[in-house]
């Protein structure tokens, strides 16, 4: 299906350096909102503590409830409504890991029942302690981290028949941050060391598809947590999987694109490179933006109506599939142009 005509020239190369400033004021923004809220705001998941899902059958005020905790000892909880205002459910959230057997939910349903005079039903309780969630914090560095690393892997053998290279250096990085994290080093500061260490070896080691892979990786991973933390939502696990989500995502787009790259590359030798990058983006934007908008659409339909369980989920999806697409063809291909500069240069 042709939805772009085959002879468009959008000069995407030529702007570049318009979309690496856009880029860059997004990340900085996105890492001034991580320092000024403290890092991310991590859910029951990572944080630990206890949550209870709440259905009243007739309208409740929040301070009511509030007041009903309180007489339990859950004064630090934070109540928000949860769904649609007619639905009347609240998510209660406690960062006390309590025992959530049934003479808890008894005792919880008394409480919320004289302090908002109306009947409820509690739809779910969930306990997270803190060294769970602790555990589960660093895993899920530890997945993002490796599945970079696997990424690297691949680009390098496919584009640049680099296998045994990529591999002995993801290797490496893979055993040096294991080991480091033995004697409890600070996780994301682990992490955030290797994949600067990581781009540096790219660098000297002429890995220039998977440095431009990584790199828009990074720069999508990198905003959409921002825009999290400035929409003030949670991370919770879902969240994490949103991300590896998009992070398969983009990498399969900036593929394409590579693909075609190295296609025309082989065709047309005497061209200049930054024309042969756009001609290939421009060959395979038909296909690029269809993909977008069929994929954007199933994950609008679950943002609308999937529920409030799963719309922190697609929010994420959105945010990745609008951010990797730009990436592809603004991040991850002109990152070639940089490195055939920087060659001509030396």
């Amino acid at each position: 299906m042709q939805f772009i005509k085959p002879d468009v020239n959008i000069d995407f190369i030529g702007k570049r350096k318009i979309a690496f400033i856009v880029s860059s004021v997004m990340i900085l923004i996105s890492i001034a909102s991580l320092i000024i809220h403290g890092g991310p705001r991590y859910g029951i998941d990572f944080a630990g503590g206890t949550l209870i899902q709440v259905k009243f059958f007739s309208s409740a005020a929040i301070d009511d409830i509030k007041s009903g905790l309180n007489t339990i000892g859950l004064n630090k909880s934070s109540v928000q409504t949860f769904g649609a205002a007619e639905d009347n459910e609240y998510l209660i959230r406690t960062d006390k890991s309590l025992m959530t057997d049934h003479e808890f939910s008894e005792e919880v349903s008394r409480a919320l029942k004289f302090s908002t005079k109306n009947d409820l039903e509690i739809r779910r309780i969930e306990m997270v302690g803190p060294q769970v969630g602790k555990d589960l914090r660093e895993k899920a560095l530890f997945a993002m981290f490796f599945s970079l690393l696997f990424i690297t892997i691949y680009i390098s053998g496919r584009f640049e028949l680099k296998w045994i290279l990529s591999g002995v250096m993801a290797g490496a990085l893979m055993g040096a941050v294991y080991f480091l994290s033995i004697f409890n080093v600070s996780i994301p500061f682990l992490i955030g060391a290797a994949l600067v260490v990581t781009l540096i070896l790219f660098w000297f080691l002429k890995l220039k598809y998977a440095m431009g892979a990584i790199v828009a990786l990074i720069h999508d991973v990198s905003i959409t947590v921002g825009i999290f933390s400035i929409c003030g939502k949670e991370f919770t696990l879902p969240i994490i999987a949103a991300l590896l989500t998009i992070i398969g995502y983009s990498l399969n787009d900036t593929i394409i694109v590579f693909d075609r790259i190295r296609e025309n590359s082989r065709k047309n030798q005497k061209n200049p490179l930054h024309a042969i990058i756009n001609c290939s983006i421009n060959e395979t934007l038909s296909r690029t933006i269809l993909t977008s908008l069929t994929t954007m659409a199933v994950v609008v339909c679950l943002f609308a109506l999937g529920g409030g369980i799963i719309h922190d989920f697609a929010f994420a999806m959105i945010i990745g599939i609008l951010v990797g697409t730009y990436s592809s063809i603004y991040v991850a291909s002109p990152i070639l142009i940089a490195w055939q500069t920087h060659k001509k240069q030396k």
